[in-house]
């Protein structure tokens, strides 16, 4: 969770404008409508209101007359029984008694202070005090379902599809892929009106969908040392992905060692012995200016002596353009498997989010000469899109084993794809 809200504060705060598009696209041609809940809702209180107010008048007047046969008649089935006695020996006395009562009649109705009336009454009060309960409470939540905004919505047509796939394309998504996901959007739903919320929804869904498979943690194999070589392009933070890695699996209970195989870059040995003293991890170096391949092959070996879990080797940036640099990273790839054939156990290809579409020449490449196994995206919190992840993912089907939005060891997480998802269509977690 908390990384989640650094990735939509960090990533998506200012950088995407995704979700801004979607509100544009959506007020171009829609209308404003209320929530069907609303509607729906309104007849069905008004028809429970409207019965339960006449009767809880109705009764106020006559349930006197129509409450006492009700009181009485259990009394009445009761005494019938006694008076059959009287009846047949003095039929005289039963004349007399009917005479009586008619008497006594017109008496009661003047006395309306008896306690039998007014325990009638009060009962008569008691069921609208009940309803008045009940009314003001479905009432309340009547209204505050109608203080909610209208809901601006669009018919999803030809036009709303081909901005929302110029949309997709503009966050680094790729022709293809933003091609894909809009054309499962629009099936089953074409024609149909569809609001800002409701398309965040969807996409968010296609997205997660298209991501789920590649998402996967670095895997550990039993092999010991496990050997973890790191490549990518100039400045697309190996150095500073190492670091946290190492940091990480330390802390996880692992024994790490890191190779700082860029030579050539002496801030890069630096970075990695800082990284190295707080993590508690032994950082190998080599003179500058020397072989990194040299510099590998002797750090698989003193890790084998020292029986590490892992060791993670460091490469020099290189442009995927430059065939040279790319094959002196042949180079190191050849010479690590004349110590370990398996090896590299893991080839991490660390991608910087804001080189956008160039991201897929870079995979294309570095996976043929160095065979990558799985992808850190890295520089989220820049001036990243983040659609190109999207792209990759259906593109190539890496695995995807982390992305990075900050220089904080707690920057780098798991790749989450329904967090990603969601933060890529601004939607709260």
């Amino acid at each position: 969770m908390a990384f989640f809200k650094k990735l939509k504060d960090r990533l998506f705060r200012s950088s995407s404008k995704l979700e801004e598009g979607l509100d544009a696209i959506v007020e171009d041609g829609g209308v404003q409508e209320a929530e069907t809940e609303v509607d729906a809702s309104v007849p069905d209180v008004a028809e429970i209101e409207e019965p339960e107010s006449p009767p809880s008048e109705e009764p106020a007047a006559v349930e006197p007359s129509s409450d006492e046969p009700t009181m009485n008649a259990p009394v009445v089935e009761d005494t019938p029984h006694q008076p059959e006695e009287p009846e047949e020996v003095e039929p005289e006395e039963v004349e007399l008694a009917e005479a009586e009562p008619a008497e006594i009649i017109p008496s009661e109705p003047i006395q309306p202070e008896d306690p039998g009336p007014k325990a009638l009454e009060e009962p008569a009060k008691a069921p609208p005090q009940s309803d008045d309960k009940a009314g003001p409470g479905l009432i309340g939540r009547l209204m505050g379902r109608r203080a909610q905004a209208p809901v601006m919505r669009r018919t999803l047509d030809d036009d709303m599809l081909e901005q929302l796939e110029e949309l997709l394309i503009a966050s680094d998504m790729g022709v293809d892929t933003a091609l894909r996901v809009t054309a499962n959007l629009a099936e089953g739903r074409y024609g149909k009106k569809l609001s800002v919320a409701e398309i965040k929804q969807l996409l968010s869904d296609e997205i997660s969908r298209i991501m789920e498979p590649v998402a996967k943690p670095l895997p550990i194999y039993p092999k010991r040392p496990q050997v973890v070589l790191v490549v990518g392009v100039n400045g697309s933070g190996k150095t500073t992905t190492i670091g946290k890695l190492a940091s990480q699996f330390r802390a996880a209970g692992k024994s790490v060692v890191i190779a700082a195989g860029d030579t050539f870059r002496a801030a890069a040995v630096e970075q990695l012995q800082i990284w190295g003293e707080r993590a508690g991890v032994p950082v190998l170096t080599a003179p500058e200016g020397s072989d990194p391949a040299s510099l590998a092959f002797d750090s698989i070996t003193k890790a084998q002596a020292e029986g590490a879990d892992l060791l993670m080797i460091d490469t020099a940036g290189r442009l995927q353009n430059r065939a040279d640099l790319m094959e002196e990273l042949a180079k190191i790839v050849r010479v690590i498997r004349k110590k370990d054939p398996d090896a590299p156990h893991n080839t991490l290809l660390v991608l910087d989010a804001t080189t956008g579409q160039n991201a897929l020449s870079q995979v294309e490449t570095f996976k043929k000469l160095a065979d990558v196994t799985g992808l850190v995206m890295t520089k989220l919190d820049g001036t990243a899109k983040g659609g190109v992840l999207v792209a990759l993912a259906d593109k190539f089907g890496l695995p995807i084993h982390a992305i990075g939005v900050g220089e904080q060891i707690d920057d780098l997480a798991p790749f989450d794809p329904e967090d990603f998802a969601k933060a890529l269509t601004g939607q709260d977690l």
